[in-house]
């Protein structure tokens, strides 16, 4: 009998080892587009993968909210040993803030879900690193008011849009780690920004703001001034540094 209980005892260990929650490095991609690494803080990213969480959940900001939790439904992400503020929660993907105050270099990443973790996994952190969201090849982007370009309501030469990334790295004031953004913040390494339109850079005086978009965690907004000479539909291109935007996605104008 003891030898049995020994047995069974094993056994139900490596049944509560198997739901512990598994990812890979791989498998932690940026929110808005899915693209890799490497990130920047202040970067809303998805980790994919299973056990991750048994519910489902979703931060809902109310109007007086001024911060984002660290824990969704028993489920916590941890960077460099400390939670991070979650946005989404499921059984089979989260999206977490990487905080704005972390520096360039690697950092370890855990899921760990009502006391059951899963593994350490290292990401490569830089100052900027471009991400766009995207619906159907074109960028979000919006007209001053707000209103969405769409191929029905395309931007106009000399109009200011507004294009929203993620992963533009530090502004001037950086948020604390979860904090929701009451106003405008320019970004810190503005000078390594650059924009490009079918190839063409758009002039510095033609970029009227890069920074946090108020109001909202890990988004920024590029306040863009489109040239007299703009193309229809040209493909728009991001870049810091090094590091540019994925793939080719177009921004609706006429």
């Amino acid at each position: 009998m003891p030898h049995k209980l020994l047995v069974l005892a094993v056994l139900a260990v490596r049944a509560v080892c198997a739901q512990a929650p598994a990812y890979t490095a791989d498998s932690i991609v940026n929110a808005s587009d899915y693209s890799p690494g490497p990130f920047a803080p202040n970067s809303v990213l998805s980790i994919f993968g299973s056990n991750l969480s048994w519910y489902t959940a979703a931060f809902n900001a109310s109007p007086s909210a001024t911060s984002v939790p660290v824990a969704l439904s028993g489920v916590e992400v941890y960077v460099d040993n400390w939670p991070t503020p979650l946005l989404y929660v499921s059984p089979s993907q989260i999206n977490f803030l990487i905080p704005a105050g972390e520096n360039p270099g690697s950092v370890t990443v855990r899921v760990v879900r009502e006391g059951d973790s899963g593994p350490f996994v290292s990401l490569n952190l830089v100052d900027g690193a471009p991400a766009l969201f995207e619906i159907a090849g074109f960028a979000i982007a919006t007209h001053a008011d707000g209103a969405l370009l769409t191929d029905a309501s395309p931007g106009q030469p000399g109009e200011i849009v507004v294009v929203y990334a993620t992963g533009l790295g530090a502004t001037d004031p950086d948020p604390e780690a979860g904090e929701i953004p009451g106003a405008a913040a320019p970004l810190h390494w503005l000078d390594s920004l650059s924009i490009s339109l079918n190839g063409e850079a758009v002039p510095a005086a033609l970029i009227l703001y890069a920074g946090a978009t108020p109001g909202c965690v890990g988004l920024y907004q590029l306040n863009i001034q489109l040239p007299q000479n703009v193309p229809a539909d040209p493909i728009i291109q991001v870049s810091m540094g090094t590091q540019s935007n994925a793939g080719s996605l177009k921004i609706a104008v006429q």
